[in-house]
């Protein structure tokens, strides 16, 4: 989608479309966030049934989490693109190729205020937009941060109470949650707000997520044929469904943790313990290697199912009784016969 576009061909006017291609793959590497917000965000496929719905709703829907997106993360002015930068708040395409060409023509921005030279980026516009824009390795080490110019302030304030160097305070977290917070209140910053420049001086940059946390495989288990009954792994849940949740353990096919053993507890709901993404401990009930089915339990104390014959269906994990059996394929368990039914039974018998 990107290569045939009329920005790219703007972008390589001399460069065939699959160089073009090549190009934006690599870049993605190094900047996803940069490259793939010149993708019609429609182009992704947004649903089976996108081309029934309202294209105009749509349309603003997706553009508002792309911005959304791109002011969370913020945006290297000296490396950004102009498409990127119309994406900031209060910028449109036209400033975001001011900023561009007077990047071009004066070389990298040394700070936010220079920003304010750009035509027609005015001191409204700087307000909204200044707050997102980061100069990387600039005069000030707070305009690398997500930290308005009208709050730089309250940083020079935390910084002199505690004889530290603003470069020294970005990013020690220890300092930072010892600052009271209270302390800098005034008539222009509430607590809020300091609290706000607090949790952004600790974590400076453009990567605003947590730190993190992948699920550790065990050495040696790569395959669905290294996994024994009775191991006990570390997984990342990658599905909830109505019946379980299934739990990838390293061996390329998610395993099965049935409803009735995600805990001790009755279960109505899988979602209520579990949620994509989560990082659990699972116990190997059963290994069927030919269907290439796992039945994972995160219940510890349960029994492991002993091996299966070739051919033979198993029981749900969990659950060894034989309704439990016949459900699993299929069949349902043998309903009690009232009265009117077994008189039945005896006249067909008798007949």
């Amino acid at each position: 989608m990107y290569s045939a576009s009329a920005l790219a061909a703007a972008e390589f006017p001399d460069l065939d479309v699959s160089y073009r291609g090549g190009v934006s793959i690599a870049r993605r590497l190094q900047d996803p966030l940069a490259e793939l917000v010149k993708i019609d965000p429609k182009s992704i496929g947004v649903g089976q049934y996108q081309h029934d719905v309202n294209q105009v709703k749509l349309a603003r829907s997706l553009d508002a989490v792309v911005e959304d997106c791109v002011n969370a993360v913020g945006v290297d002015v000296n490396m950004a693109s102009a498409a990127l930068l119309a994406r900031i708040a209060g910028l449109n395409s036209t400033i975001a190729q001011n900023i561009v060409s007077y990047r071009d023509s004066n070389g990298a921005f040394t700070s936010r205020e220079a920003l304010k030279k750009v035509p027609r980026l005015g001191d409204k516009t700087f307000e909204q937009a200044a707050g997102f824009l980061r100069i990387m390795n600039g005069e000030n080490p707070l305009d690398a941060s997500t930290v308005h110019p009208e709050s730089y302030p309250i940083v020079q304030k935390i910084a002199a109470q505690s004889t530290k160097d603003i470069r020294e305070l970005l990013g020690d977290a220890k300092f930072l949650k010892a600052v009271n917070a209270a302390e800098f209140v005034d008539e222009k910053f509430g607590l809020p707000t300091i609290t706000d420049i607090l949790k952004e001086l600790e974590k400076p940059g453009r990567d605003p997520r947590p730190e993190f946390k992948a699920a550790t495989f065990q050495d040696g288990v790569t395959e669905i044929r290294d996994l024994k009954p009775g191991m006990i792994l570390e997984g990342v849940v990658t599905n909830v469904a109505n019946f379980g949740a299934f739990v990838d353990i390293g061996v390329h096919q998610d395993g099965l943790v049935h409803i009735s053993a995600l805990s001790t507890k009755f279960v109505k709901d899988p979602r209520e313990v579990v949620r994509a993404g989560d990082i659990v401990k699972v116990k190997v009930l059963e290994v069927d290697v030919p269907r290439a089915r796992i039945a994972l339990t995160m219940r510890m104390e349960d029994e492991v199912m002993p091996a299966k014959k070739p051919g033979e269906g198993g029981a749900r994990p969990g659950r060894s009784d034989q309704v439990t059996s016949k459900r699993s394929f299929g069949e349902a368990p043998a309903a009690k016969v009232g009265g009117l039914g077994s008189l039945l039974m005896k006249a067909g018998v008798k007949k």
